[in-house]
């Protein structure tokens, strides 16, 4: 099967990573974990409610993510430069309050509080949570304000992840190279695809 890495091309006024969508089966295959609040005690009242926060990674760079387009099997990846940058034009161009719901509903009061990068996986605070992720890893908190969408959809198991919606060109490398040749790289030059990463039923 082919290999596509995704990349962004700057000129393009909608490159990289429009919103971020949680689902039930996430192409990148890590869940994310619903952050809550220990029960604390304060003088004149008593505060046991949850923090509505969700945490997880958004892209893990060279991943391979298997995707099917009709009878074409192929896998798309992205480089660790291309996980960063896309990290920060997603909030250059201000998307943090982006989100939908399986990339078919939109959701509002959804808002991304906290993301970084992993440079250390061993001393990340990702660690904090159980989760083992490679260095260059997108993290991302969310805080989901509809206590509605809360309760049905993350405590209930429905979602278990991030999968984010934007735009990526495409740099397509054969499955079977050519010796050594430059020519065994080519570029796609469809670089306007819209690239949902979440598996396609």
């Amino acid at each position: 099967m082919d290999i596509i890495e995704l990349i962004l091309d700057e000129e393009m006024d909608n490159a990289g990573v429009e919103a971020l969508s949680i689902v039930s089966d996430p192409a990148i295959m890590e869940q994310f974990i619903a952050l809550n609040s220990q029960e604390k005690k304060y003088k004149f009242a008593e505060i046991d409610k949850e923090r509505q926060i969700l945490c997880g990674p958004a892209l893990i760079p060279d991943k391979m993510i298997y995707r099917r387009d009709g009878d074409r099997e192929y896998y798309v990846h992205f480089s660790a430069s291309t996980v960063r940058r896309a990290s920060e034009l997603f909030f250059i161009k201000s998307n943090q309050n982006n989100a939908t719901l399986e990339h078919e509903s939109p959701l509002e009061k959804m808002t991304i509080v906290e993301s970084w990068i992993i440079e250390n996986p061993e001393m990340d605070k990702s660690k904090m949570y159980g989760m083992n992720l490679p260095k260059g890893t997108w993290m991302i908190s969310m805080k989901v304000q509809d206590k509605e969408i809360w309760d049905e959809q993350v405590k209930s198991g429905l979602v278990s992840g991030f999968s984010i919606e934007g735009f990526f060109a495409q740099k397509a490398i054969p499955a079977k190279k050519e010796e050594h040749s430059a020519e065994a790289i080519a570029v796609d030059k469809i670089n306007k695809l819209k690239e949902l990463l979440t598996p396609k039923k």
